[in-house]
């Protein structure tokens, strides 16, 4: 059974993307930005594929193979800047492996300045595929995959920055959530709505200056007590006895994600008034999200090993991956909208698989935990039907 039928694929190619932008920077300062930086890139080079290629070596799980895959890809821009990001994750990983210690000050300032590289590279992508009219629907699909993606990588380079430690796997859960929540909104809207002040435009602003700053006042002021750091605020109840990061947590939680969520269930809800269908079926779509962190955070809990405090790394890029496919699955459900598109039975997407819970209880090593979180992510393949006029599913 495939990913998608052939009905998928047609409606594919009768997608038409829809998007709003209401940010002020975008429009004023960022845009025009972009629009000259496009012009560096020779109209030859359409942004989803070029004619050299990049080979590289994907390590699968060391516990168990041992041998090497060689995976020939198509050069990108969008692939271009998702690889700042891997390489900004990969410098955290080198200088602080726990996310736990200060990393050099140039570190900081590389993770900046590779977040604001993706940025733009994401931004031009599009806009040199207006240009040279290679636009497609695959093409932004696959933009969408590498937002998704880079939602983990990000986290840890802002981990290293923070020194966050095991805490960075909710710096990345409070990217993942908005992020899924824009994509269900757009499933249903079948328009990509950005609020004056969002995540893609002012909110990685935000990120690779709170990096260029830590680069100049040191890593060891985010683990530094909220009323310490600020000393104006002390008087802060609650926040002021917390690590500066652990504030900050809880203030892009409280004044960012849930004021997001609630405008996307909001927009899902004047939709599904609309057509009146039902809301309740409409959140079940946020059901396999909330298992995929209900699975790791019972798993965290039950482990001896500590997972996110001593493989941060590991628990962010698995669950980050296994987060990309979820997004595909509504990307591609949205994309072959007049297509039948769900989960198959037999896909572990379709129902809540936490077999890594019984690990602790084998007295395994840490590997073999790592080995079950790769594993997951590796059945977690995103298995669509298309169903025909008639009935039956191909």
């Amino acid at each position: 059974m495939g990913y998608i039928g052939a009905h998928g694929v047609a409606a594919l190619h009768r997608y038409k993307y829809s998007g709003v932008d209401h940010s002020y920077l975008a429009k004023y300062v960022l845009q025009p930005f972009w629009s000259r930086c496009v012009n560096f890139f020779p109209l030859w080079m359409p942004p989803n594929m070029v004619n050299n290629h990049l080979s590289f070596c994907l390590l699968t799980n060391f516990a168990v193979l041992n041998n090497i895959n060689v995976i020939s890809i198509h050069f990108q821009i969008t692939l271009t800047g998702f690889m700042f990001l891997v390489l900004s994750a990969l410098l955290g990983y080198i200088y602080s492996p726990h996310l736990d210690s200060p990393p050099p000050r140039w570190v900081n300032f590389a993770h900046g300045l590779l977040l604001f590289l993706y940025q733009t590279f994401d931004a031009v992508d599009g806009k040199q595929a207006r240009r040279t009219n290679s636009s497609s629907p695959l093409g932004e699909l696959f933009d969408h995959g590498c937002d998704a993606l880079a939602c983990a990588f990000e986290a840890l380079a802002f981990g290293s920055t923070a020194m966050c430690g095991r805490s960075t796997f909710w710096f990345w859960v409070i990217s993942a959530v908005p992020f899924y929540g824009a994509t269900w909104e757009h499933y249903f809207t079948n328009t990509l709505i950005l609020p004056a002040i969002n995540g893609p435009t002012e909110g990685l602003m935000l990120i690779y200056v709170v990096h260029f700053l830590t680069a100049l006042i040191g890593a060891e002021w985010w683990a530094q007590q909220f009323g310490k750091s600020l000393p104006f605020l002390s008087w802060v109840p609650f926040i002021s006895e917390i690590p500066m990061y652990g504030a900050v947590l809880f203030l892009m939680t409280v004044f960012a994600v849930i004021p997001t969520i609630s405008f996307n269930v909001y927009n899902v809800y004047k939709v599904v008034q609309a057509r009146k269908g039902s809301m309740l079926l409409a959140l079940a779509m946020l059901y396999p999200f909330a298992v995929l962190l209900i699975s790791v955070l019972v798993w965290d809990y039950l482990s001896p090993y500590d997972l996110m405090g001593n493989y941060p790394h590991l628990v962010v890029v698995g669950t980050g991956l296994a987060f990309g496919f979820l997004v595909l699955l509504v990307s591609w459900s949205l994309r072959g909208s007049n297509t039948e598109v769900r989960f198959a039975p037999g896909s572990p997407l379709g129902r809540p698989r936490v077999v890594q819970l019984d690990v602790p209880f084998q007295h395994s090593s840490a590997s073999f935990e790592i080995f079950q979180l790769f594993y997951e992510h590796g059945k977690r393949n995103v298995v669509l039907t298309g169903k025909d006029d008639s009935g039956s599913f191909v």
